[in-house]
């Protein structure tokens, strides 16, 4: 499976709901999308239908909640392994 990403605004919130696999090639693609919300609204990425991640993409969404983003509905798996890598950091 490809990655998914599904943009929704909720009022002051933007909510990228993320499906499928997201992984080091996919990255510049997500990157680009929360790039173009700058100075606004709040961001959030629903991770609900994630089914993978690589070890480029916890780096990056350890940087994005770092940066203020929301992770919601994010899975156990892929929250533990955030949590360790800002620890190593």
């Amino acid at each position: 499976m490809t990655l998914r990403i599904q943009r929704a605004s909720e009022g002051a919130v933007v909510v990228f709901a993320v499906s499928g696999r997201i992984e080091g090639e996919q990255l510049e693609q997500l990157q680009g999308l929360l790039a173009t919300e700058t100075g606004g609204p709040r961001i959030v990425l629903d991770l609900e239908q994630v089914e993978l991640v690589d070890r480029d993409a916890v780096r990056f969404l350890a940087r994005c909640v770092a940066d203020g983003v929301t992770l919601e509905r994010c899975p156990g798996y892929i929250r533990e392994w955030i949590t360790r890598q800002r620890h190593e950091q």
